[in-house]
């Protein structure tokens, strides 16, 4: 809306809108040298992506968009539509279903469940969540939609609702299976879904075992014993996949969210998972540039009953920025003048754009826009006020009209 300049039919009769232009230069006062500067990052994993949360900014990625076998990462829309059913009240964590044969033969990482048994939701989950049963998706698939078959065309239904665009779906455990393929990113996307919008489920992917049946397993996540803040989510290993991991770590106000995967040994992923978190934890900080409400600029109302107004931040405004890299930061607002009244409070009337230095050595600054608001209503101005608007207006044109032929002649 404010990235090209407005064409001058949308002004007011006799003015001509212009951008005006503040910059503000932010002498940051916490300047770290330039020796601490954040140095290049790379990774064995075939395909990975390193999140800040906070900030909502990639810090790093390789391959993300690459469609990839994903192993029992694609678990992780097995749980979310568990999630979504115990959400709308479909089931209860109580509600239990019926083991199938189906199911109970399954292979591979198994929560051991027998045939006819009659399991809870909670239970399959947990069985989900901590030991990567395959025959606890199943179980979960056919109690809620009958077969498998059906509970996968959900699957792909919901990646669609969630704009999953590089992820096919075949069934509801990961098995290798020709097209069942997803993205890093996809699920980088799907694991974000999950914590912010079923909080009070995402406990189970950090509980460090689960025993049914008397068999003892213990979480597949290698992170969640370190000591680094980590809570979620999920591993993945098929010979054709590698090993893979969606992980997520809390320190202080900060999180970071990571996917890797085509790692060689479960010894590599979790060396290349603590040495992520390392990275990005260490090697970035968070600058605090404005705070909600803060005034940036007084702009100029068109026939309004006021002749200015407060133009406001709506949010605090906060950027992730490599360390002694913060004195490079600079923010510049754009706004479009004279502003036409009527307006109300929260109205966009500009842009705030920041120039801040690229999470890669050498690279592009990283240019992001914040809108700008009006600090108060504006309402429109007597009949008398627009005669006197519109007289300035005039002679500020015939003023102009008659410089403009003094230098051509």
């Amino acid at each position: 809306m404010f990235r090209k300049r407005p064409k001058t039919s949308n002004a007011a009769p006799s003015i001509t809108k212009k951008w005006k232009t503040f910059n503000i230069l932010l002498w940051i006062l916490a300047f770290e040298g330039l020796t601490n500067a954040a140095y290049g990052f790379d990774t064995l994993a075939k395909s990975a992506i390193v999140f800040d949360e906070i900030t909502e900014s990639v810090l790093f990625e390789k391959e993300a968009d690459k469609p990839r076998p994903p192993a029992s990462m694609s678990k992780l829309m097995t749980l979310l539509l568990a999630f979504e059913a115990l959400d709308e009240g479909r089931i209860n964590l109580a509600t239990t279903f019926r083991i199938s044969k189906k199911a109970s033969q399954k292979g591979g990482s198994r929560m051991f469940v027998e045939e006819n048994q009659l399991v809870s939701v909670e239970d399959l989950i947990r069985g989900i969540a901590v030991a990567s049963g395959n025959d606890a998706c199943i179980a979960l698939a056919e109690g809620l939609n009958g077969t498998e078959d059906s509970f996968v065309s959900r699957m792909n239904l919901k990646a669609k609702d969630l704009g999953l665009t590089n992820s096919h779906f075949i069934n509801s455990t990961g098995w290798p299976a020709l097209g069942h393929l997803m993205s890093v990113r996809d699920l980088l996307k799907l694991s974000i879904h999950i914590r912010n919008e079923y909080p009070t489920y995402y406990k189970y992917f950090q509980e460090l075992e689960y025993t049914w049946n008397g068999i003892k397993q213990e979480n597949r996540n290698p992170l969640l014993k370190l000591n680094i803040g980590a809570d979620g989510l999920k591993t993945g290993h098929t010979e054709e996949a590698g090993y893979g991991l969606v992980g997520s770590t809390k320190l202080g106000n900060r999180r970071i969210s990571f996917i890797l995967t085509g790692l060689k040994t479960k010894q590599e992923r979790k060396l290349e998972s603590e040495k992520i978190i390392q990275w990005a934890f260490r090697d970035f900080s968070i600058t605090n540039l404005f705070s909600e409400n803060h005034l940036v600029s007084s702009a100029p109302i068109w026939i309004g009953d006021k002749n200015n107004v407060d133009v406001i931040t709506p949010k605090e405004i906060t950027i992730l920025v490599p360390y002694g890299k913060k004195n490079k930061v600079r923010a510049e607002s754009r706004i479009k003048i004279p502003i036409k009244a009527p307006i109300k409070a929260g109205d966009q009337v500009g842009i705030l754009k920041i120039t801040a230095p690229s999470f890669i050595p050498g690279g592009k600054d990283r240019i992001i826009e914040y809108p700008l608001i009006s600090a108060s209503d504006v309402k429109q101005g007597s009949f008398i006020k627009k005669i006197q608007e519109t007289a300035k207006a005039t002679i500020l044109r015939v003023f102009n009209f008659a410089n403009l032929n003094n230098l051509n002649n």
